[in-house]
């Protein structure tokens, strides 16, 4: 039995991007090598992993449970090699960063810059998007996550916590008046957020730390807490937002903080990724990197 590590990757590629000319535009290789890369690895093999009918190719079960093994197994590969290297040359190789899309723009940019200028030999991808991604089938090495994380099986660490914050408009303020209890609330328009189950429940604690949740009605959804932002701004309901996006539009009158004798549940901050051992020397860097930025005071509580 006879494969190469490069026939390997072109049958995860096909895998994920689930046809061969997806898997060539990928790897900026021709279809014809794809498909031969992908005969040998069966032809080495003896197994078929994909079937073939009318131009499509579906991959078999053997196929499925093959990938699930072989992604963690091509990942460590990849970062004991530029482990190697890094004793030698200093960081290299690739890291790949998922992250929500305003917490990325405005604060996780500068910090990754920092690390990238330190680091000039290491190629860096920083994917935002709000809904939470696959680390391994993304091919990810680590992402920023915000609020409270399901079991996963990821690796955690906790950079800081974000206290959250009702806010309105003025405008908005001085149509429907000051909402202050619960009770105040409940009567409101909200602006929800769309990627978080039950987000229409805001949780509030209390000084002996008991929960409360309060359901709200939101006539405005959006699936971005800058747009959330916006409506608020626009006079659409009231919000409750991570302070690290409303602090600008607080600061400059946009928005008024409301219900301020309630104390909105804060939003955990954290860093995780994939367990890998031994964990790769960029990883651990970038990882001490992003604690460091934000553990001690986080820019948008100044």
């Amino acid at each position: 039995m006879k494969w190469t590590v490069e026939e390997i990757r072109t049958f995860l590629d096909v895998m994920e991007a689930g046809t061969v000319s997806g898997a060539a535009a990928r790897s900026n290789l021709s279809k014809s090598v794809i498909s031969k890369r992908i005969t040998d690895l069966e032809a080495a093999l003896g197994t078929a992993l994909f079937r073939r009918h009318a131009g499509r190719i579906t991959p078999t079960e053997g196929a499925e449970e093959l990938a699930l093994r072989l992604r963690p197994a091509l990942a460590e590969m990849n970062d004991a090699v530029e482990s190697a290297a890094w004793g030698m040359v200093g960081l290299r190789g690739s890291l790949a960063i998922a992250a929500p899309m305003s917490f990325g723009i405005n604060h996780l940019s500068p910090v990754v810059a920092d690390f990238a200028r330190q680091h000039p030999e290491l190629a860096i991808t920083l994917d935002y998007d709000d809904r939470t991604v696959d680390l391994v089938r993304g091919r990810f090495d680590l992402a920023v996550r915000i609020g409270q994380l399901r079991d996963s099986g990821l690796m955690v660490r906790k950079l800081c916590e974000d206290p959250r914050v009702v806010v309105a408009s003025p405008d908005y303020l001085a149509r429907r008046g000051m909402p202050e209890s619960l009770d105040d609330l409940q009567a409101h328009s909200s602006i929800g957020y769309l990627n978080v189950h039950a987000a229409s429940v805001w949780q509030f604690s209390s000084e002996d730390g008991t929960v409360t949740g309060v359901a709200m009605q939101s006539r405005v959804t959006a699936n971005n807490g800058e747009a959330m932002r916006d409506m608020a701004i626009a006079g659409l309901g009231v919000a409750l937002l991570p302070l690290f996006v409303a602090h600008e539009a607080l600061r400059q009158g946009r928005l008024v903080r409301i219900a301020s004798k309630l104390t909105p549940v804060p939003l955990p901050i954290s860093v995780v990724w994939p367990p890998v051992k031994p964990m790769p020397m960029k990883l651990r860097a970038i990882v001490d990197h992003l604690a460091q930025a934000f553990s001690e005071r986080p820019p948008w509580l100044d």
